[in-house]
C-alpha cells in the first residue's frame, strides 16, 4: 500500500517508519432535529507518528481528540481524507490484533474479577489459555494489582485509580505494538496519575508505540517525544518539546554589577535594563556563579528560560483567539 505523503508544515523525523500517517483528515457530525445542522470535529489533521515514539494529543474540551483517536482506530469513519495505521487503511480488520486501546470512560462487565475481565478479553483475541496463565499474571503485576485481593475482588468494588489500571492491563493483554490511551490520567489522584506515567514509561522502555490524549500537561512533558496541539479540530503545531519550547538548559540571568566585557562572555545577549544587566547565560551555571565574586557581580536572579508546556500551550491558544482570559 502506498504511504501517504505528509504534510510539510508539520515534518517528522525519517530515521524510524511511521506507524500512524494521515492526510487531512477532515470529520463533520450532522447534529439536530432533522439532522441539518453541521458540526466540524476535525479539518485538514496531517501527522505522523513513528516507530517506538510517545506522542502526546493536547487540546481542551471539545477540540476533536477523541475523534482523531477513534478515527484512527477505526471506530468513527472521517468524512474525508486519507489515513494509515501499521501500513493498513484505517477501520482494516487486520490491524485491531495489533493495538491496545483504553478509552477515556471504559465500559467493564463490573461483576467479573480483575482477572476473570483479563480472561474474557484475551478470549476475545483468541489468545491460547497456556499464554493466558503467564501473560495475564504479568500485566497484574505491571499495573500494580498483583496481590491476591485485587484480583479476586468484583470490578464494582475498585476504585478509579484500580479501574484506569486494569483497563491499562486490559490494553496490553494482546501485546499490542501500538497502544491508544485517551485521556489515562483524567480523575485520579496525585498518586494514581504518577503509577498510569510509570507504566507508560515502562511501555516506552520496551519501544512500543503510544499514543495518548492527556490534559495533564505535566506528565506529557515527562512523558512524550512529541507533542501536537489540536484546537477546533485543527492542529495547531507538532514537535519535540525542544522544537517547540527551546533548549531546556537555557538561563535567563539578571546581574548588578560588574564590567559588561567580561560580562559578555558568559552572556553574549547582554543588555542593559533600569539598574541591572540581563540576558540569556552561555555556559555552565555553576562555573558562571563561582565566578561572580572575580568578576564583582552580583546575581540578582536566574531562571529558566524555556517556558512549561502549560505556558506554550496557553500561548498557542491565545494567539488564535481561542482563549482570551488575562
Amino acid at each position: 500500500m502506498n504511504a501517504i505523503i505528509p504534510s510539510p508544515a508539520f515534518p517528522a523525523p525519517t530515521d524510524r517508519p511511521p506507524v500512524v500517517e494521515t492526510y487531512e483528515l477532515r470529520k463533520v457530525y450532522r447534529t439536530g432535529f432533522w439532522m441539518n445542522q453541521k458540526m466540524v470535529s476535525l479539518q485538514g489533521c496531517t501527522l505522523q507518528i513513528l516507530q517506538g515514539e510517545t506522542f502526546g494529543l493536547l487540546g481542551p474540551n471539545g477540540a476533536g481528540k477523541t475523534t482523531l483517536l477513534k478515527s484512527l482506530l477505526g471506530i468513527t469513519r472521517p468524512t474525508s481524507g486519507k489515513g494509515l495505521l501499521l501500513g493498513h487503511a484505517l477501520g482494516d480488520r487486520l490491524v485491531k490484533q495489533r493495538v491496545g486501546y483504553l478509552p477515556e470512560n471504559a465500559y467493564f462487565y463490573d461483576y467479573l474479577t480483575g482477572w476473570e475481565f483479563l480472561q474474557y478479553v484475551a478470549g476475545l483475541f483468541q489468545i491460547p489459555a497456556l499464554i493466558q496463565k503467564k501473560r495475564i499474571p504479568e500485566l497484574l503485576e505491571l499495573v500494580g494489582l498483583e496481590q491476591s485481593a485485587a484480583r479476586k475482588k468484583q470490578l464494582r468494588q475498585y476504585s478509579k485509580g484500580m479501574l484506569q489500571r486494569i483497563g491499562m492491563a486490559q490494553a496490553l493483554i494482546n501485546d499490542p505494538e501500538v497502544v491508544f490511551l485517551d485521556e489515562p490520567m483524567s480523575g485520579l489522584d496525585p498518586l494514581g496519575r504518577y503509577q498510569i506515567r510509570e507504566i507508560i514509561l515502562s511501555l516506552k522502555a520496551q519501544g512500543k508505540t503510544i499514543f495518548f490524549n492527556s490534559h495533564v500537561l505535566s506528565d506529557v512533558e515527562k512523558i512524550c517525544d512529541r507533542v501536537a496541539i489540536l484546537a477546533r479540530g485543527e492542529l495547531l503545531c507538532i514537535g519535540s518539546l525542544q522544537e517547540l519550547l527551546g533548549n531546556a538548559d537555557l538561563y535567563q540571568v539578571k546581574i548588578k554589577g560588574g564590567k559588561p566585557d567580561i560580562l559578555r562572555h558568559w552572556i553574549p545577549d547582554l543588555e542593559f535594563q533600569e539598574n541591572h544587566w540581563q540576558g540569556h547565560l552561555k555556559g555552565n551555571p555553576q562555573d558562571f556563579i563561582a565566578s561572580l565574586d572575580l568578576m564583582g557581580a552580583q546575581l540578582m536572579g536566574m531562571n529558566l528560560a524555556r517556558p512549561s508546556l502549560e505556558e506554550f500551550f496557553i500561548q498557542q491558544l491565545r494567539q488564535r483567539g481561542i482563549y482570551t482570559s488575562k
